[in-house]
């Protein structure tokens, strides 16, 4: 689940696998790196707990949208990399853009209506 600092806030369902797929389509990174560029992007609006990232991961890999490969961290430690596939990036285009038509959509309900 993904956190504010003012207490839990559910994200809608897709939006850490959109975010961790994005971040991934910059660079190849492992998992706490992952959440540390989230929360940094977000201005720490967003805490990306260890027990929702690992599922989606494994999520995603199992969808063949990204995949992992052994690394060493910047600490010296073995770590999982994780990278976006051209499969990954195609669905991700496709998730964006529902994602775009949704908070349009969204962003009309709450304007202001004009008298």
């Amino acid at each position: 689940m993904a956190r504010r600092p003012d207490g839990p806030r559910d994200l809608f369902p897709g939006a850490l696998e959109i975010m961790v797929m994005e971040t991934l389509r910059r660079q190849p990174l492992h998992g706490y790196a992952l959440v540390q560029h989230i929360q940094r992007r977000s201005n720490d609006l967003l805490r990306v707990e260890e027990g929702s990232l690992y599922p989606a991961l494994q999520r995603l890999l199992k969808a063949g949208l990204v995949s992992v490969e052994w690394g060493v961290s910047s600490t010296n430690r073995r770590v999982r990399i994780y990278r976006l596939t051209a499969r990954g990036a195609k669905h991700l285009d496709r998730e964006v853009s529902r994602f775009e038509q949704m908070l349009e959509g969204i962003t009309r309900v709450l304007a202001p209506v004009k008298p």
